[in-house]
């Protein structure tokens, strides 16, 4: 049997996206340790007052009442009295001292710590900060931190005012300069289950997880409490091998269901519309109507030697423009996003217009999705 030519070519065709396809990776949702936390393993805050010394007169001035009293009070525990008329903390800046302790962080290790001025400072640069006992939220203390600033910027000022600046010089690092002193004891070998927490809550994904995880390890071991919480059983063979039963659920992929959303950002005009918005055919009529007002004097000279004055009168020139755009049909009926995008590009529809068709079109309820403005 012979094939007619053009048949030939189809076949042949078919061919081709076949093996386009088979050799396409396949897709991958995300990892549940991108997508979700584990109950007790997070970090914790941590907050202390300190002050940073060593300025080159660039600290707070006489009038910040709480850096001459805090250096008056560490004088007086070294041993020096002093009166707070005495002291002088041009060189001396108050600052807040803020810390995160990660989870299972041991006593000895450092932390970075981040350092900021709630005076009237102008700089810490070159400042070096003392000794801090940094507290959590139980009014406990968890580490101490101390060592020389990382600013990162400068600022420059004159006798008559001006300047210059780079960056924020009032705020800096201590890359490791926090020591732990107290851990937070929490052992996972206590644990009766694992309770995973979804970083945005969705009763599918939350579903999927659940299926995942089971396929993962071979049993059905998860169940999805509610929209953001996943619970899995941990039999008594796994509790000797808990940092192997976390490690492995970390790494199972899960494909999330996203919501349908379009975010408008009325200051700078950005759009941003996610995979799932739709839109119900629709017609559109989008023309912008365009104001212009000139306003020009005209100045009447007198003749010489005569007897009159000079005047002035206003003249007004009102210009109207309107674009004469037509009724368009949008007739996406649903489709995906790639078919809405070229379809308000048809119309011409500009990024800042958008946030207007999108309000409209939502009220007309054609726009299946969630309007957040930001």
């Amino acid at each position: 049997m012979r094939l007619l030519p053009g048949f030939s070519s189809f076949i042949f065709t078919l061919l081709i996206i076949a093996i386009i396809i088979s050799d396409c990776p396949p897709a991958y949702g995300a990892r549940i340790k991108d997508i979700a936390s584990f109950k007790g393993v997070r970090d914790n805050q941590l907050m202390g007052y300190g002050l940073v010394v060593g300025l080159n007169g660039t600290g707070d001035g006489a009038s910040t009442q709480f850096t001459n009293q805090a250096l008056v009070n560490m004088m007086e525990h070294l041993g020096i009295h002093i009166l707070s008329d005495q002291v002088k903390v041009a060189n001396v800046a108050g600052v807040m001292v803020t810390a995160e302790l990660p989870p299972f962080a041991k006593a000895g290790s450092s932390i970075d710590v981040l350092v900021s001025s709630i005076g009237d400072s102008s700089s810490l640069q070159g400042g070096t900060l003392l000794m801090v006992p940094l507290k959590g939220a139980d009014n406990k203390v968890y580490a101490v931190a101390q060592g020389p600033l990382l600013v990162g910027g400068y600022a420059s000022s004159g006798a008559a005012g001006g300047g210059v600046s780079k960056n924020h010089p009032t705020v800096g690092r201590i890359p490791g300069g926090a020591l732990i002193e107290r851990e937070i004891m929490f052992a996972l070998s206590d644990l009766k289950d694992l309770t995973i927490a979804l970083n945005q809550p969705d009763f599918t994904t939350a579903l999927r997880v659940s299926k995942a995880i089971n396929q993962g390890l071979g049993s059905n071991l998860a169940e999805p409490v509610d929209s953001g919480t996943i619970r899995v059983d941990i039999p008594d063979t796994l509790k000797k091998s808990m940092v192997d039963l976390i490690a492995s659920v970390e790494q199972i992929d899960v494909t999330l269901d996203l919501f349908a959303k379009i975010v408008l950002a009325e200051r700078t005009g950005t759009v941003v519309m996610g995979k799932n918005v739709r839109i119900s055919s629709v017609a559109i009529a989008h023309g912008n109507l365009s104001i212009q007002i000139k306003e020009t004097s005209n100045v009447s000279q007198p003749s010489p030697f005569s007897e009159g004055e000079t005047t002035v009168t206003p003249e007004t020139d009102i210009d109207v423009s309107e674009e004469k755009n037509k009724l368009m049909v949008l007739d996406t009926d649903g489709a995906a996003l790639d078919s809405l995008v070229r379809a308000l590009n048809a119309i011409g529809v500009s990024p800042r217009d958008l946030i207007t068709v999108f309000q409209a079109i939502k009220a007309s309820g054609a726009l299946h999705a969630d309007l957040e403005i930001i």
